[in-house]
């Protein structure tokens, strides 16, 4: 038997036993070693995501890394026993926005693990075998199962576009933002800050490899911030803190803005803005292949572990990132 957590309606979890279902044509069976927790999770139990972008009941789970171990006709059958990781958007592969690439954006109704389709808080996840992203043999699967969150950095990276000696920052000292300073790292700044009100994690910051400053400071502005909170304000402070002609790239969903970017604001500044919703398939190579050679490492950044029974108490844990562990 499997086990499964199941999120029947907002505040009801349980954790339910049923007959694994076999793969169907392209489609994988991975065994899940690690499954992850988001702010996303959180609302799908509280009942606070929004409309069309949640359905009940449901297994959440978008975060994770595995094994395959069964793979349904019409798949690559190289993939058995392979350590994976895999996008959750069931993108369509046929609409205009999946041919350009942005397979994040398909045109067809929304559709993801963990969302819409049953997630990872289980013993065994079933998806398209198209959307597995192979690692190395000796890969962590423990730190692997943070590459959704450090594809969707990779997105906004890869939007930065930063280039050698330039000067960036990442607003937010979170999870995401130490994921976006571990690949800005990459690019070779010439001076990379994570700018966050809270003091306590400016030692993470100085072992990813950022100064801290907090957002009371006065600071150059810089050629290209990424902004990684999603807090009230924090979108309007990025845009202030990127030099005239500068690059603004913002991931976060701030429920309320107290702060509102002024067209007129970024007009005077010539500041390009950019936003990032999810993550593309070539933003996810870009971060599996740099977790593959090391650039990239995740575990520093997770704090607490528990077992499928214990969701409940892991949805309620604060601080760091949570992982459930089958």
């Amino acid at each position: 038997m499997s086990r499964a957590v199941v999120v029947e309606r907002p505040g009801e979890v349980r954790v339910v036993r049923s007959e694994p279902q076999l793969p169907g044509h392209g489609e994988a069976v991975v065994r899940v070693a690690w499954s992850g927790i988001c702010g996303s999770d959180r609302e799908v139990f509280a009942g606070t995501r929004a409309e069309g972008y949640v359905r009940y009941p449901v297994t959440p789970g978008h975060e994770w890394s595995g094994t395959v171990v069964e793979l349904g006709p019409g798949t690559d059958q190289s993939l058995l026993g392979k350590q994976v990781v895999g996008e959750g958007f069931r993108n369509c592969g046929r609409c205009a926005s999946c041919r350009r690439g942005d397979t994040n954006l398909c045109e067809a109704a929304y559709d993801e693990t963990g969302f819409t389709q049953p997630g990872a808080w289980a013993d065994e996840l079933r998806l398209p075998a198209r959307l597995l992203h192979e690692l190395p043999a000796d890969a962590d699967l423990r730190a692997a199962a943070l590459l959704e969150p450090a594809a969707c950095m990779a997105a906004a990276c890869l939007k930065a576009n930063v280039v050698p000696g330039e000067r960036v920052a990442v607003v937010g000292g979170g999870t995401l933002g130490m994921l976006a300073v571990q690949l800005l790292a990459a690019s070779g700044p010439a001076e990379l800050v994570v700018v966050d009100p809270r003091t306590d994690r400016a030692e993470l910051a100085g072992r990813s490899g950022a100064a801290f400053a907090s957002p009371d400071e006065e600071l150059t502005p810089f050629d290209a911030v990424v902004e990684a909170a999603g807090a009230p304000g924090t979108g309007a402070l990025a845009v202030r803190l990127t030099r005239r002609g500068g690059r603004t790239v913002l991931t976060g969903l701030a429920g309320t803005e107290t702060e509102p970017i002024a067209p007129a604001e970024l007009v005077a500044s010539a500041v390009t803005v950019h936003t990032v919703f999810g993550a593309s398939s070539a933003a996810w190579s870009h971060a599996v292949r740099a977790f593959a050679a090391g650039i990239l490492d995740p575990a520093p950044l997770i704090t607490h572990e528990f077992p499928l029974e214990q969701a409940e108490a892991a949805l309620s844990t604060l601080g760091g990132k949570v992982l459930l562990h089958p």
